[in-house]
């Protein structure tokens, strides 16, 4: 009688298996400026066109200078990163040699653009119990480089990740006693 009930107990997390890509959490990131994919942010970017577009038009483009995912690169790192190793002002692309000889009026900003979706998959029992969590990863970024003066684009770049996919797996014999363990583990050593 008692395997009965251990056995009625325990039947709605066998049927939960059927559906467990449901019931487990997903979560994502996002730092987008309104582009959906690498490809969307990369085909606004080559419209810009040096020494033409001016900081309105980048905003109309998609990349604000004063949006949240946005750092400007301070002077001596501007030059660290445009001209690195101190190769000569000759060798350098025509905007970057502009920028640096501006020196203060020249502006450099860094985009960081992309999105990240989290979606765990396998056996809801077996992830809620901390026994084995599979999480699979898509994302993709999308960095780029801007230099201005006078509000008008001088230089830039892009790179970044296209597509980035990757399954994460843990596995963890004890369950929700692993934790423990390492905890009770870690508090014997700092004694």
């Amino acid at each position: 009688m008692k395997s009965l009930h251990r056995l009625l107990l325990l039947a709605p997390f066998f049927l939960l298996q059927g559906c467990a890509s449901t019931l487990l959490p997903n979560s994502g990131v996002a730092a987008d400026a309104g582009f959906k994919t690498f490809e969307e942010a990369q085909g606004a970017f080559a419209k810009i066109v040096p020494h033409r577009t001016t900081s309105t038009q980048l905003t109309g483009l998609g990349f604000d200078i004063g949006a949240e995912n946005v750092r400007q690169i301070p002077y001596p790192d501007l030059v660290a990163r445009l001209a690195p190793n101190g190769i000569s002002l000759e060798h350098l692309d025509d905007g970057i040699r502009q920028c640096i000889l501006a020196r203060m009026d020249c502006r450099l900003y860094e985009y960081r653009i992309g999105r990240e979706a989290r979606v765990r998959q396998g056996h809801v029992v077996l992830d809620l119990l901390n026994f084995k969590r599979v999480t699979e990863i898509d994302s993709w970024r999308f960095d780029a480089l801007v230099a201005l003066r006078h509000d008008v684009v001088l230089f830039h770049t892009y790179g970044g990740e296209p597509r980035n996919r990757r399954v994460e797996q843990e596995t963890n014999p004890l369950g929700p006693l692993q934790g423990a363990g390492e905890s009770a583990a870690g508090q014997l050593l700092l004694r």
